[in-house]
């Protein structure tokens, strides 16, 4: 009160210079310093600062804030909350000279005092743009900004904010929305920097279980596992536990990131599933002699032939439905294709009297069938995430993926994926065509002409 008082004498004893005063008692510096300074034109016209401030307050300005907590009748309530700042931002930050680096920031920097649309008073350092403006109303706030309307006009996210702006944010409903990279070149806040740092280390291991779970899958595949069998079996567990790690994804970012060898697990689950203690073998790949027929483990019913292996071929990897054909090989059993796959055409024609007549006889139980779509969309952000999704959402096993997007921005991806029941595609494919910016969803069979970008 009494710093006020004497403001008010030398205002009226001096004219003070226009926009040169600044209030630090009402709205304290990061560092608690609290001060009056006003510019006023003094004796012979010559400018004058002048800096207001009571014994406590020069005492916190000369030695720093441990000075403050001498005086008995003083209030920490704003030293508690600085302090309680520093302990979140060292949790947020795992290197310590990084962590040093925000603080000597925070310390150094002067302010600017920007306002929230319901008049909150939010204080950033010199600099600031409205990205580190949301971060400072809340991390999901800057996390899901994508526009701002400064003092009533809308802006770009670099703008600079200035003391008394008002400003408000605007934000996605789509919750994959995240920062952008760019933003680490214009935000001067340590919080916004630090969170979006943060944000991209969490992104960073999603894609490192990606990884680590593509690899492992195809390792599976080389040791003849079935791979759906394998996520939850006692053997993958046992592997986890013996390698050290926590969990799976603990495991799949571990591979993902290099540092355990998909290979090496994929071998000890492999022997621990085969051998051991001999409860759980591989699925039998030749069938039992039938009298009259013989029915595979994907419901293929050959007649007239015993023990012999029936597979489905890969070049058109046919689900039930499909019209099919039969081909006996020479040490390989009976070939399956679609009838219309180009392979089978050709045997047809220079092979007549190796086909055999082959049908679906409905018995799926335990099968796994490879089946290939094409996805049309509009290129956008998360897209490819998003339609991965909706697979995973529907418990197939993803085993390839390309892309391709045109000058048109309309992306290609076609994803090649083992399901086990072949009725269930229509519903895939249905939840694919739903997903925002997507206009189409298609099967596709393998060797279809690569995909292309064009435009």
């Amino acid at each position: 009160k009494d710093c006020y008082a004497a403001l008010g004498c030398i205002h009226g004893r001096w004219r003070p210079v226009v926009g040169r005063f600044k209030d630090y008692i009402a709205m304290p510096k990061f560092n608690l310093y609290q001060s009056l300074h006003t510019t006023v034109i003094g004796p012979a016209g010559k400018p004058i600062e002048v800096q207001i401030r009571t014994r406590e307050m020069h005492q916190r300005a000369e030695w720093g804030v441990a000075a403050h907590w001498a005086y008995k009748d003083g209030s920490p309530d704003a030293d508690v909350d600085w302090l309680n700042r520093i302990i979140d931002w060292q949790a947020e930050v795992s290197d310590p000279a990084q962590f040093m680096q925000s603080l000597k920031t925070d310390l150094e920097q002067d302010e600017v005092f920007v306002f929230t649309p319901k008049g909150r008073v939010i204080t950033l350092p010199l600099g600031s743009t409205t990205v580190d403006f949301a971060y400072a109303v809340h991390t999901e706030v800057g996390h899901a900004c994508i526009g701002a309307k400064v003092n009533g006009r809308l802006i770009s996210l670099d703008h600079q904010l200035a003391s008394g702006d008002t400003c408000e944010i605007y934000t996605s409903k789509v919750e994959t929305a995240g920062p952008s990279q760019d933003w680490l070149g214009f935000v001067a806040s340590p919080r916004a920097r630090n969170k979006i740092r943060q944000w991209f280390s969490r992104e960073r291991r999603t894609d490192m279980i990606e990884a680590g779970r593509e690899a492992l899958t195809e390792d599976f595949r080389r040791e003849g596992l079935p791979v759906h069998r394998m996520w939850k079996s006692e053997q993958l567990e046992q592997a986890i536990n013996e390698a050290g790690y926590g969990d799976f994804d603990a495991l799949l970012a571990a591979i993902g990131e290099h540092h355990v060898s998909a290979r090496s697990i994929a071998l000890r689950v492999a022997r621990s599933f085969r051998g051991g203690d001999g409860e759980e073998q591989l699925p039998a790949t030749v069938l039992r002699p039938r009298r009259h027929s013989h029915t595979d483990k994907v419901g293929v019913h050959v007649e007239g032939l015993d023990d012999l292996l029936v597979r489905l071929a890969n070049c058109c990897t046919p689900v039930p439905g499909d019209e099919i054909i039969g081909f006996v090989t020479r040490g390989r059993g009976v070939s399956v294709h679609r009838a219309d796959c180009a392979n089978a055409v050709s045997l047809m024609s220079d092979h007549a009297m190796r086909l055999i007549e082959v049908d679906w006889d409905g018995e799926t139980s335990g099968a796994v069938f490879r089946a290939g779509v094409e996805v049309v969309a509009l290129d956008r952000s998360r897209l490819l995430r998003d339609v991965a999704n909706a697979l995973s959402d529907h418990h197939v096993n993803i085993v390839a993926c390309d892309t391709a997007t045109g000058d048109d921005r309309v992306a290609k991806m076609r994803f090649e994926f083992e399901l086990a029941d072949p009725a269930h595609l229509e519903a895939v494919l249905r939840t694919i065509r739903q997903i925002d910016a997507v206009y189409d969803a298609y099967r596709v069979l393998p060797g279809t002409a690569p995909l292309s970008s064009t435009g």
